[in-house]
């Protein structure tokens, strides 16, 4: 009897773990399903929220914790079940694995083969075949350290004395090589990794690189590279149309930080079939003050797409030396501000607390994702192209939402909630609407917010920059990075390549280096990187 219910109760117990296990293995697959659909709707309908990215970012993390949950549970069945001959063990249902790229390299381990039959003893055995079990494993970073010799002669004839230069380092009388200098400086400009961190990861692996050293290679490598921030924002700021925006930074100042301000503008004509590569230039400032981008855009002439802040009102006027500038405003932040009004997902987690949702706001986002729409099926084309389609297919939308917002507007109070964006938009209308007559003009100025998308992220890492030198060289070294991503090169695998050859290159040659350039003159590095 006792032998019968430790039987039953372990039956029991396997019976409760299976059905645990597969619940844990349907909670994961619903989770993974979501995502993948989610995933699609954004691929076919574009980012119908601006929470989407986020929403996807919060489902993946929700997906990792009901995949891991899963296989805890399914191990704990596997367990109960092997003390019982009754209960079979749980297998999970996993999505196929899609096999190791091919570039990979594979090392071939052979386990020993009997020498003798197990079955009769036999020596007599003859191969049949072989069955194979690939495994991913990873080699740990490897340091190393490389002797450059150079030999010295001497002249039988003059007594002269030769012997070949020494190798170019950053530093004077340097030690790092461009891959670790490289490394480092994407670590931190690219990957966000304070170089704090960075020295604390290196003397785990056995190399002890203080932080001041670390700052010297990276002060040392932004002097080296500052010939071709030269050039990129030379080519920026040669383009018909550029991208505008800023976001803020903290900046180390006494006893406290200062907010300071990253810029960026943008060169990217792919949208409408240009052939320029695309560039990205980055400044710093203390303040949001209009002098800064006086500065900055005083040599341009031709279209910003940017927002309405009143300090580039100055770049607008007709009597600008260089010649005036043309104001094109982004769409999308138009649409931002109607769709907070208009958002049921978010008023339905607020509850009791939420707004009633404004009907006026969710015609006026119905309304401009038709515009959105077409301009996703003209993306790529050339001027010409988008500005017939735009001619047929968005003046007339633009004229009645023009009528239909005005005849809203003069039915709303001063204190109505969709007043404001629909005054914000009404009262620059014209600017709005400058992409009905040029090609070249975006509905939405989300290259530059991209551009930002970093700098956003980044100091919530390394918090504040440590100075105004060092947000600066943060803006510079942003630059080569975001320019070298924007023209799909690894950056990595460019500032090490730059960083070798820059001192033997000709001054008159150093566009050869740029990013775009690069990718052609180096095919096999780039394949490589």
């Amino acid at each position: 009897m006792i032998l019968a219910e430790r039987a039953a109760r372990l039956e029991a117990e396997a019976a409760a773990a299976s059905a645990q296990a597969d619940l844990s293995s349907i909670e994961a697959l619903i989770g993974r399903l979501k995502l993948e659909i989610e995933k699609l709707r954004r691929q076919l309908y574009g980012s119908r929220s601006e929470r989407k990215a986020r929403l996807l970012e919060q489902m993946e993390l929700q997906l990792e914790e009901l995949e891991a949950a899963a296989t805890e549970d399914e191990l704990a069945a596997r367990n109960v079940a092997a003390r019982t001959q009754i209960v079979q063990s749980f297998q999970r249902k996993r999505p196929s694995r899609k096999p190791f790229p091919d570039h990979l390299p594979r090392e071939r381990v052979v386990i020993p083969a009997p020498a003798s039959c197990p079955c009769c003893g036999s020596d007599r055995l003859s191969k049949l075949g072989e069955d194979i079990t690939e495994t991913l494993e990873v080699v740990p970073r490897q340091w190393k350290v490389i002797q450059t010799v150079r030999e010295k002669f001497s002249c039988r004839a003059c007594e002269t004395i030769t012997q070949p230069p020494a190798p170019f380092h950053v530093t004077p009388r340097g030690f790092a090589g461009p891959n670790l200098l490289a490394m480092i400086l994407f670590e931190k400009f690219g990957q966000h990794q304070p170089l704090n961190r960075q020295s604390e990861r290196y003397r785990r692996e056995g190399i002890d690189l203080c932080l001041s050293t670390l700052a010297d290679l990276v002060g040392a490598c932004t002097s080296v590279l500052q010939p071709l921030h030269t050039l990129i924002e030379a080519h920026v700021l040669a383009a018909e149309r550029l991208h505008g925006d800023d976001t803020t930074i903290p900046i180390l100042a006494k006893g406290q930080t200062i907010k300071g301000h990253i810029w960026t503008y943008v060169r990217d004509d792919r949208p409408f079939g240009g052939r320029a590569p695309p560039a990205a230039l980055y400044y710093a400032s203390r303040d949001r003050r209009r002098e800064h981008p006086l500065r900055h855009l005083r040599d341009f002439a031709g279209i910003l797409q940017a927002d309405a802040y009143d300090g580039y009102n100055e770049l607008y006027e007709p009597s600008r030396a260089p010649g005036p500038i043309a104001s094109a405003l982004c769409w999308a932040h138009a649409r931002r501000q109607f769709f907070d009004l208009a958002d049921i997902a978010a008023n339905a987690r607020r509850g009791k607390n939420a707004a009633a949702i404004s009907p006026i706001a969710l015609e006026t986002v119905r309304r401009i994702d038709v515009l959105f729409d077409i301009e996703r099926s003209i993306n790529g084309l050339t001027a010409d192209e988008r500005l017939r389609i735009r001619k047929e297919r968005s003046a007339l939308l633009l004229t009645e939402l023009e009528a239909w917002l005005r005849e809203q507007r003069s039915r709303l109070s001063r204190s109505a909630s969709v007043a404001e964006p629909i005054d914000y938009m009404l009262k620059r209308w014209d600017r709005f609407v400058r992409f009905i007559d040029d090609g070249r003009i975006c509905l939405s100025n989300n290259a530059a917010e991209r551009a930002l998308r970093g700098f956003a992220l980044g100091r919530k890492s390394w918090l504040f920059a440590g100075s105004d030198r060092g947000a600066d060289r943060a803006a510079a070294m942003a630059t080569l990075i975001m320019t070298a991503k924007l023209n799909d090169i690894d950056p990595q695998a460019w500032l090490a390549d730059v960083l070798a050859r820059i001192a033997g290159i000709p001054q008159n040659r150093l566009a050869e280096l740029l990013p775009w350039e690069w990718k052609c003159a180096a095919p096999a590095a780039v394949q490589a990187a």
